[in-house]
């Protein structure tokens, strides 16, 4: 069998699990579901005649 190549040396894990280990994990991220985008409508604002006509109707 070969020997294991030892890994490249990063920094920021370094930093990140000396962390972990004097602050601990952190808490899991909840996910907020937000409304999908769809087309130009939500993009940008009524006119002011589409605003008129929804008040029409």
């Amino acid at each position: 069998m070969t020997k294991r190549k030892p890994g490249i040396f990063s920094a920021t894990k370094a930093v990140k699990a000396n962390a972990r280990e004097r602050i601990g994990q952190p808490k899991p991220v909840r996910i907020i579901d937000t409304e999908p985008r769809t087309g130009r409508a939500i993009k940008h604002k009524p006119t002011l005649e589409e605003v008129i006509r929804q008040a029409e109707s």
